[in-house]
């Protein structure tokens, strides 16, 4: 089931008085924070609203984790996350999707960090993690965006 498809259920199924009330938006415990995968592609679908900036990508096949991730420069961020370390233990999938959905931060955030608007065609890179054992959909919750030359840290807002 998509992550969409799980947004909408845990809305309106309980609002019927059927459905599943273990469903959430917010749940990011089934996301593997332990294993950072980086992907990359072109955009063939954006949604540039809340509750979070969401694309759609197109992956390449061969896909692999450019040279210099562990160099890049990271921006501080309110939040504590470790960026070195997650660019240090970053991984491609093992699986082959060639599309996968991104969640990216709301939308008060991308703005706070002045992320232009992402459009179908763009192509974008990012490190984040997806679920457990890689299994369901091919989601990935965003942490680091590289976007038009820069680089966002989408957890939290700029320092």
């Amino acid at each position: 089931m998509k992550r969409r498809d799980v947004l909408k259920s845990s809305v309106l199924l309980p609002a019927l008085g059927i459905g599943q009330p273990g469903l959430a938006h917010h749940g990011w415990s089934s996301f593997d924070q332990d294993r950072p995968i980086y992907l990359e592609g072109k955009v063939v679908k954006s949604v540039w609203q809340n509750p979070h900036v969401e694309l759609d990508i197109d992956v390449p096949s061969g896909l692999k984790l450019p040279a210099d991730l562990v160099r890049r420069t990271l921006p501080a961020q309110t939040a504590p996350v470790d960026g070195r370390a997650l660019l240090s233990r970053a991984v491609v999938p093992k699986r082959q999707d060639k599309r996968w959905e991104i969640e990216l931060a709301p939308l008060s955030r991308m703005l706070a960090w002045n992320v232009a608007e992402i459009k179908p065609g763009d192509m974008v890179a990012m490190l984040g993690f997806t679920f457990t054992g890689e299994k369901g959909a091919a989601v990935m919750r965003v942490e680091y965006l590289f976007s038009a030359g820069k680089v966002y840290a989408l957890r939290s807002s700029p320092a």
